[in-house]
């Protein structure tokens, strides 16, 4: 598993961030970093490398991990921090991430699972990236909910596969506020249910910008919506990011039968799979235009699970592939 992990190029950063907030001029490790975009793929081992290297520089640092992954901020996840971000409470929080893990570590790693009252996101120990990229990952996530929770509480307990001396154990059980157990089978971050319930009250302006550009396709993608069209649609939006995008959920949501809601998308024209498929499309279109988001991200965005499916589907809208359409883009 450890072979097939990398991280996304946003999230070198943090790293980057750091080396500024500490000081450090440490030009070697920053012409490396600096080498990547924020949609790049960094092998595992040069993330790992020059963490090593950053961690160096600050030898009184007992858990340098922690001192890193405390300065995360949304643009360092990219497009998972913004879409974390736009859920409605901690619960949701861990759906997005766990769906959209596979854009930051390029393979799906977290499993959500319940420990009696408790819920617990973990990670298993042949997926770990080593002590200081764990201890800097787990940071980095209980800090990033921390900055968009009111008063936030702390972990309820906090894991690591790996064993570590006595005064790092200290310092893991300070910052994070609750037990830390070393020499686990899962790299973990455990909640009481309650606390899934905690509403994510603080948004950034790059998510803000992100959704009003999907709402604008979505009004763009029907010509003269009346109020039913706008109301599918503005459901397509929250839903389509998710992956649950069906006629019988929107219909669902809508307080109404599916064989009424295809029959009224019927009075405007088009079937279900049409608007569907003239929908994505104009989404695609416009996020094919901002280089910020890899084909990767474009097509969860869509709500496919896999990029070979999205694909196929701007093949058969377009007749060309998401890669020539965004090359002609660039020198139109």
């Amino acid at each position: 598993m450890s072979m097939l992990v990398r991280v996304t190029g946003a999230w070198t950063q943090l790293l980057t961030d750091w080396l500024d907030a500490q000081r450090l001029p440490a030009p070697a490790i920053r012409a490396r970093l600096a080498a990547f975009a924020p949609d790049d793929a960094v092998p595992l081992a040069v993330w790992s490398e020059a963490l090593t290297q950053a961690a160096a520089l600050r030898p009184d640092l007992v858990a340098p991990g922690l001192s890193i992954g405390a300065g995360v901020l949304p643009r360092h996840v990219g497009v998972l921090g913004y879409l974390v971000l736009a859920s409605d409470n901690l619960a949701g929080a861990m759906a997005a991430y766990q769906r959209y893990e596979r854009l930051f570590y390029g393979v799906d790693l977290a499993e959500v699972v319940m420990h009696r009252q408790e819920v617990e996101i973990r990670w298993p120990s042949r997926a770990s990236t080593g002590m200081l990229a764990d201890e800097t990952a787990i940071a980095a996530l209980v800090t990033f909910l921390r900055k968009q929770i009111d008063n936030p509480p702390p972990p309820s307990r906090v894991g690591f596969v790996h064993q570590v001396p006595g005064d790092r154990v200290q310092a893991c059980e300070a910052f994070f506020g609750c037990p830390v157990d070393f020499g686990a089978n899962y790299t973990r971050v455990r909640f009481p249910i309650s606390y899934m319930s905690i509403p994510m009250p603080h948004r950034e302006p790059g998510l803000r910008a992100l959704l009003d550009r999907q709402a604008q396709a979505l009004l763009d993608a029907l010509p003269d919506p009346n109020v039913f069209d706008k109301a599918v649609q503005e459901l397509l939006v929250r839903l389509l990011p998710d992956g649950e995008v069906s006629v019988d959920k929107v219909a669902q949501a809508l307080h109404q039968s599916t064989r009424t809601l295809q029959r009224r998308l019927a009075d405007s024209g088009m079937t279900w799979q049409q608007l569907l498929d003239r929908t994505r499309e104009q989404l695609a279109r416009q996020y094919l235009g901002d280089r910020a988001l890899s084909l990767a991200e474009i097509a969860l965005l869509l709500g496919y699970s896999e990029q070979s499916a999205f694909t196929r589907s701007f093949k058969r809208w377009t007749g060309q592939t998401p890669l020539a359409f965004r090359t002609q883009s660039v020198h139109l």
